[in-house]
């Protein structure tokens, strides 16, 4: 069975093809790259749709195989960006319709555990979620995948990208710190924002920007908020991992590729007699292989959609989702 997964919550627009043991047959992608400022979402989802249409026929072609072939249609239905998921989800009912396929819609959070799940071995780990716009700790637990702990304002990611952004750096933001970090090594005092199991990152990003104002060294100050915003991560998922009594913890997101946040959960995971396991790069970032495993894992449990139950949900709960694949 093969499943053609799209994915497009935010800047980028992915397809992937999957069979039913995981294996990735096609996995291509684009993303938006501003010339200045962040992602506008119109200007993403214009993107998107120039480039949806090409990309779904790359992926046929590096898979080998017609488009009638696909056995299930998947797509990201949230959370992300309206116009964005929007026009994924036109995409894909237009493709499912064409070839005569049945859709599923995937929750975006969700995807990032299944495929993580499915491509690293581990088995019923915590993941810890950090991307752009999502900061969360979910574990598996009373058949659902629920939310131990998450950002209260800003993703991680949004929040180094809008500091490397206003230092007059590109996008994406993240790698130009993670190497800037390399580079400094006095620890600049920033707010450590843990609350119960939540974080928040809105102050240590105001506080970082006064310290660039100050005449503090770029390279210092990106390996304070490094050191800082990874650390908070760390402690969450440490105390969502021992109140529900796991062992493994998973990566996921874009600001999982990071080697110093890898670095120090692995530590962490490592002290407690747990194991830490990180997906390949272009399997952490945003990608259609990961909508179209989870589609896939959906549909071979039963679950089916009409056309009319495709509506897309820009906030949708990764705790929302009824988990019947496991």
């Amino acid at each position: 069975m093969l499943c053609l997964g799209i994915e497009g919550t935010a800047h980028t627009v992915g397809v992937g093809i999957v069979d039913e043991s995981a294996k990735i047959l096609a996995n291509v992608y684009e993303m938006v790259r501003p010339e200045k400022g962040g992602i506008h979402p119109r200007e993403a989802a214009n993107h998107h749709a120039e480039r949806v249409v090409p990309l779904i026929r790359k992926a046929a072609d590096v898979a080998g195989l017609d488009l009638k072939e696909v056995d299930v249609v998947a797509f990201s239905q949230g959370p992300g960006l309206g116009p964005c998921l929007r026009t994924v989800a036109t995409a894909a009912r237009a493709l499912a319709l064409s070839i005569d396929a049945p859709i599923v819609g995937v929750n975006h959070c969700v995807a990032h555990l299944e495929i993580g799940r499915a491509i690293s071995g581990c088995k019923d780990p915590v993941l810890l979620y950090v991307s752009g716009g999502n900061t969360q700790v979910i574990g598996f637990a009373r058949g659902r995948y629920r939310v131990f702990g998450e950002t209260l304002d800003i993703g991680i990611g949004n929040m180094l990208d809008k500091f490397a952004r206003e230092a007059g750096y590109g996008f994406p933001g993240g790698p130009i710190l993670e190497q800037a970090a390399k580079d400094g090594g006095k620890l600049l005092p920033l707010p450590y924002s843990v609350k119960g199991m939540d974080v928040a990152f809105s102050g240590l990003l105001t506080a970082a920007l006064n310290l660039m104002k100050k005449g503090e060294r770029f390279q210092d100050i990106a390996y304070s908020i490094q050191e800082t915003a990874f650390a908070m991560m760390c402690e969450v998922t440490e105390r969502a991992m021992a109140h529900i009594e796991k062992d493994e913890v998973l990566l996921g997101g874009g600001v999982a590729r990071n080697l110093r946040l890898q670095g120090m959960v692995g530590r962490m995971a490592q002290d407690r007699g747990g194991k830490m396991f990180v997906p390949p790069g272009d399997l952490c970032i945003d990608n259609g292989a990961m909508i179209a495993w989870t589609g896939l894992l959906m549909y071979a449990s039963g679950r089916r959609q009409s056309i009319e139950d495709t509506i897309i949900d820009q906030r949708f709960r990764t705790d929302d989702v009824v988990v019947t694949w496991r």
